[in-house]
C-alpha cells in the first residue's frame, strides 16, 4: 500500500502536535501539583503559628488576670492608704489650728528649750559658740513675732548675748599642751641639793662668791717681772723665780677659792631630800598635774587651781628657783593658773528668767 507524502506530512505533524499537547499537559500538571504542596505546607505553617499564638494568648490571658487581681489589690490599698492619709490630714490640720492659737506659748517654749541645750554644748565642748547662736535665734525669732508682751524677753537675751561674747575662754588644748610641757620640763629642773656644774649665779641667797682668776690677772707679776728685766741690762734669776713662786702660788689661791661656795638655805627640807626622794617627789608633782590637766578637760576649774597651787608651793622649797629652767617652769604653772579662771561659760539666766515670767503670766 502506498502512502502518499502529504498525508504522511499531516501525520508528522499530527503527532508533533500531539507531543508537544503531552509535554505542556505534564508541565502544567508538574506545576499544579507543586503548587499544591506548597499551599499544603503554608497550611500546616499557619496552623502550626495559629496554635503558637492560641498558646500565647492563653498565656497572656492568664497574665492579664494576675495583673486585674493585684491592681484591684492594690486599689483596695491604695483607697485604705487614702484613708489613713485623710485621716493624718485631719489630725495635721487640728494640731496646726492648736498651734495656731498657742503660737506665743509655743514660741516661749521652744526658745527655753533651745537655751538649754545650748547651755548643756557650751558646758560639753567649752565654746561660747552654741550659746551665742541660740541667743542670736531667738532675737530673731522674737523680733518676727513683733510682740509688745515680749519686749522684756528682747532685753534680756540682747544682754545675755554681750555678756557672752564678752566673756574671754581660755583655750583647753593650749592648757593641755602648756602642762604637759610642764611634765616634760619637771625632769630637768634642778632641786636644791644637786649639785650644778654651772657657776654660781649672784643673789641675795649667796653670801661669798668666788670667781676664778683671769688668766691676764694671774700672769700679771710675771708680765711686770718681765719688763723689769727687760729694763735691766742683766736679768736677776732671783727675782725670775720669785716672781713665777708668786704666780703660782696665785693661781693655787685663786682655783682654791672657785671650791667653796657659801649659800643661805631658807627652806632646809629640801637639802635633806635623798636620790630616792626626789624622785619620788617629782613622780609626786607630775601625778598633780596630770590630775590638774583632767580637771580642766573636765571642766572642774575648781580642782585644777588647787593642784597647780600646790605645785607652785613645792617648787620653790625643793628645786633650785635661781635655775632658769625652774624660772620657766613656774611661770608656766602661773600661767596656767590664771586661765583656768577663763573657763567658765556665763548662763543665760536673764533671758530664762524672762521667759519664765511671761508664760507665767500668760
Amino acid at each position: 500500500m502506498t502512502v502518499q507524502p502529504h498525508t504522511a506530512n499531516w501525520v508528522r505533524w499530527a503527532a508533533a502536535a500531539l507531543c508537544v499537547a503531552t509535554g505542556c499537559s505534564a508541565w502544567v500538571a508538574w506545576q499544579a501539583q507543586k503548587r499544591v504542596q506548597g499551599l499544603e505546607q503554608e497550611l500546616v505553617r499557619r496552623q502550626q503559628d495559629t496554635q503558637t499564638r492560641a498558646a500565647e494568648a492563653n498565656v497572656l490571658a492568664k497574665q492579664a488576670q494576675e495583673l486585674s487581681r493585684e491592681s484591684a489589690a492594690r486599689t483596695a490599698l491604695l483607697e485604705t492608704r487614702l484613708a489613713e492619709v485623710a485621716l493624718q490630714r485631719t489630725q495635721v490640720e487640728d494640731l496646726i489650728r492648736t498651734l495656731s492659737q498657742s503660737r506665743d506659748e509655743n514660741l516661749l517654749a521652744d526658745i527655753d528649750a533651745s537655751l538649754r541645750v545650748a547651755t548643756q554644748q557650751a558646758t560639753l565642748t567649752g565654746s561660747a559658740e552654741p550659746l551665742v547662736t541660740a541667743l542670736q535665734s531667738a532675737d530673731t525669732r522674737l523680733s518676727r513675732a513683733n510682740q509688745p508682751r515680749l519686749d522684756n524677753v528682747r532685753r534680756a537675751v540682747a544682754k545675755d548675748l554681750d555678756r557672752v561674747k564678752a566673756t574671754r575662754i581660755a583655750d583647753l588644748s593650749a592648757l593641755s599642751i602648756h602642762l604637759d610641757e610642764a611634765t616634760r620640763l619637771l625632769d630637768e629642773v634642778p632641786l636644791l641639793n644637786q649639785p650644778t656644774t654651772v657657776a654660781p649665779p649672784t643673789s641675795g641667797k649667796t653670801l661669798t662668791t668666788m670667781p676664778k682668776a683671769k688668766p691676764g690677772a694671774v700672769n700679771q707679776p710675771t708680765i711686770a717681772a718681765s719688763t723689769a728685766d727687760a729694763s735691766d741690762a742683766e736679768p736677776s734669776w732671783a727675782q725670775g723665780i720669785l716672781n713665777w713662786t708668786k704666780s703660782a702660788a696665785n693661781t693655787v689661791w685663786q682655783e682654791t677659792r672657785t671650791l667653796i661656795r657659801l649659800t643661805r638655805v631658807n627652806q632646809p627640807e629640801g637639802m635633806l631630800v635623798s636620790p630616792e626622794q626626789g624622785f619620788f617627789l617629782r613622780e609626786n608633782i607630775k601625778l598633780r598635774l596630770l590630775n590638774a590637766r583632767l580637771a580642766i578637760l573636765s571642766r572642774q576649774t575648781a580642782l585644777a587651781t588647787a593642784d597647780l597651787q600646790q605645785v607652785s608651793q613645792a617648787i620653790p622649797r625643793y628645786f633650785d628657783t635661781e635655775s632658769r629652767k625652774t624660772q620657766l617652769l613656774q611661770s608656766m604653772v602661773k600661767d596656767v593658773v590664771a586661765q583656768c579662771q577663763q573657763t567658765a561659760l556665763p548662763r543665760p539666766d536673764d533671758t530664762l528668767a524672762a521667759l519664765a515670767a511671761v508664760s507665767g503670766g500668760r
